[in-house]
């Protein structure tokens, strides 16, 4: 008889908490009970799963009981609260947020990439920055083959990554350039993100001292810790467009050992969770491989102004492999060891 694990997902109405519902289904997860949980304005909603209904619950300290596993996506002061609370009670906690990403004691996991990391948790396990995500499993190949040195990458990151609320302040934007529709006061993006690129991710109070953003800060570190290699150097932009769902990502890797265009590609080709375009105009596009889980490789080509240097075009679902999907791998590594 197969064993069966009872789950709640915390979040449960976010995008990110939506996809988990999704990919538990779809993936025919071994879940015993689910339960939802969200904030209070969304108490009491009905969410479905596997055809039946299921009531989404208020989260309190009264409501954390014993689960095999707890997805969070409900961002990172929820999680600092109540994540220690629910693995206290014997859950894996499969964390989204920034919480815990950095804590030299939380493993943070890509399955692709680290999962010989996940066996080091106690309780709390982090899920990267979907930028992060997407950009490490198709260097990873790239670093066991030839060690990469340098990573220089620009993001263009789809409007889905900021919420709901943030597509549709997007969508009035674009009404009100095409039909003339009165713009109400925009609260999520500092300015207008329909027909225009902002090099600011998140929109408020993102920038560091540095001059970095906090997004950026987050690929630097995050890609670091994930590879297992803290002299990797890289620098990052990260820039929202308006896509509505799916990352892309311009990436220059210098590697110590040379490799060419052709050995990156049959690399690539072989590695788990990449699909590679071969020739330069098959590249992916956000708006082809949304709802997809890999991650989609194209424009490989060497970087003639370095030795050993090499351009990528990455694409991937950022709200599926860049967020729940990953989650949920890393959840069913757990269950094949």
């Amino acid at each position: 008889m197969t064993k069966t694990f009872r789950t709640a997902i915390i979040g449960a109405t976010g995008a990110v908490g939506l996809k988990f519902i999704e990919c538990l289904e779809r993936r025919d997860f071994p879940v015993s009970e689910l339960a939802l949980f969200a904030s209070a304005k969304s108490t009491g909603k009905v969410l479905h799963f596997r055809g039946r209904p299921h009531r989404v619950l208020p989260l309190t300290k009264d409501s954390v009981a014993p689960f095999d596993f707890a997805f969070f996506s409900a961002g990172s002061s929820i999680s600092k609260e109540y994540a220690p609370l629910f693995a206290e009670k014997g859950a894996v906690v499969i964390d989204n947020s920034s919480a815990w990403r950095m804590d030299p004691a939380i493993p943070l996991i890509v399955p692709e990439v680290n999962a010989h990391e996940i066996s080091k948790h106690k309780g709390i396990i982090a899920n990267p920055n979907c930028s992060t995500i997407q950009m490490v499993v198709a260097l990873k190949p790239l670093h066991d083959a030839a060690r990469i040195r340098r990573v220089v990458v620009s993001t263009y990151q789809a409007i889905s990554g900021a919420g709901g609320r943030a597509l549709a302040e997007f969508d009035e934007e674009v009404r009100s350039h095409v039909f003339g529709d009165t713009l109400s006061k925009r609260s999520i993006f500092p300015r207008p993100i329909a027909f225009n690129a902002l090099p600011q991710i998140p929109q408020k109070d993102a920038f560091l001292p540095t001059g970095y953003t906090v997004e950026e800060t987050k690929m630097i570190e995050e890609t670091q810790k994930i590879m297992g290699d803290s002299s990797i150097k890289v620098a990052a932009t990260c820039v929202r467009i308006p896509a509505r769902n799916g990352h892309s990502e311009s990436v220059n890797v210098e590697t110590e050992k040379r490799l060419t265009a052709g050995e990156a590609v049959d690399l690539l080709k072989k590695a788990p969770g990449v699909l590679v375009s071969e020739t330069q105009e098959t590249y992916p596009t956000p708006a082809e491989i949304s709802g997809r889980g890999e991650v989609f490789v194209g424009r490989i080509r060497e970087d003639a102004t370095v030795p050993n240097g090499l351009h990528l075009w990455i694409v991937a679902d950022n709200i599926l492999k860049g967020a729940a999907l990953n989650a949920v791998q890393i959840a069913e590594r757990i269950l094949s060891t």
